[in-house]
């Protein structure tokens, strides 16, 4: 029997449950390979089977239970080095920093998670406000054997961070934080009605209404992804078909639709507990902002200053809203300088 590709996976779902299921038999009966139990492995573990993986060099693909989540993690670099944990946005996934991954893992180690409900992570029902989605992403990094870290995030993975830097900041050596307005912290209120703004947060408002984006989007993710991608990031080619269908997929499959709603749905909430945990204390770790020449939010750092002891801030030139894939080596140098200064 020919070998299987462990970086594309072509049979069909149940094919791939059922060798999963009777790997470890098939290989001491010498019809499958060691690699193909290594596989079946994975498929055992992944609880999106219908999404592809992506595959980047020097990264391990694993999943972990966080709490009674399972989220997926993308893991490299130097063992044993500082590490650094990566959060993605809406719409995206981990694939979001696979251009800023390599450079960093140089120095450290590094962990790209979904968040839950995002990518190869599992799809909970509930529990999509930013403090129960940052307890997982802590329980994941501490069931990958990781006690202190740094964490890099990016729009609602921003949201996601900013809670675990308020609930795990004892174990937390830097965050970066990248073009996000927080929820009862920065994230405005209301949605501007002047078209010349209006566009960068209607959306807010949208994905918070019960039931209409799933009738109107079902079926037309592409359509939906690819607005965003496109027209937030500086360049309408950042982003080329593969990734567009990549991501678009994401938010297809096994209710990602639902799932990626759920955060901005639960957003009050978010907030209330920002808001709760801020009246106690503020930030003492050293934040970075970072904001873009044409992204989102003009100073991270100055509009986090008010809550966190230690802020700075840079400004990427060149970029909209999506800075890890339109300038990775500016982000890349950043993060390197910026998280180095804690080692």
């Amino acid at each position: 029997m020919p070998e299987l590709d462990h970086r594309r996976i072509e049979c069909g779902v149940h094919i791939e449950l059922l060798l999963a299921c009777h790997a470890t038999r098939l290989t001491h009966l010498g019809l499958i390979s060691s690699r193909c139990v290594s596989v079946a492995g994975v498929l055992m573990n992944n609880p999106v089977h219908d999404l592809p993986l992506q595959h980047l060099t020097g990264f391990t693909h694993r999943w972990v239970d966080a709490d009674g989540v399972r989220l997926h993690a993308v893991e490299g670099g130097r063992t044993g080095g500082p590490a650094v944990v990566l959060l993605a946005g809406f719409p995206q996934t981990w694939w979001a920093w696979r251009k800023v991954m390599p450079r960093l893992a140089e120095r450290f180690h590094v962990i790209a998670i979904d968040l839950p409900g995002q990518g190869h992570s599992e799809r909970p029902e509930r529990g999509y406000d930013t403090h129960t989605a940052a307890s997982h992403v802590h329980a994941a990094v501490t069931a990958l054997g990781v006690s202190s870290y740094s964490l890099a995030a990016h729009d609602i993975g921003a949201w996601v961070a900013f809670s675990l830097a308020l609930g795990f900041e004892n174990h937390l050596r830097r965050v970066a934080l990248l073009d996000a307005g927080i929820p009862g912290v920065t994230l405005p209120e209301t949605i501007p009605t002047d078209p010349d703004r209006a566009w960068k947060t209607w959306h807010f408002a949208f994905h918070t209404v019960p039931e209409l984006p799933e009738a109107l989007l079902a079926g037309r993710e592409r359509e939906y992804v690819g607005w965003f991608l496109t027209v937030k990031a500086l360049s309408p080619s950042t982003f080329d078909d593969a990734e567009l269908d990549h991501y678009a997929a994401a938010v297809a499959a096994d209710g990602g639709l639902r799932a990626s709603l759920a955060y901005y749905r639960d957003a009050a909430e978010s907030a209330r507990r920002n808001r709760e945990a801020l009246q106690q204390r503020r930030l003492t770790v050293p934040v970075l902002g970072i904001s873009s020449s044409q992204g989102s939010i003009p100073d991270m750092a100055a509009s986090l200053s008010p809550c966190a002891d230690d802020t700075t801030g840079i400004v990427v030139p060149d970029a909209g809203h999506f800075i890890p894939d339109e300038q990775p080596d500016a982000v890349a140098d950043a993060l390197t300088e910026f998280l180095a200064d804690g080692h």
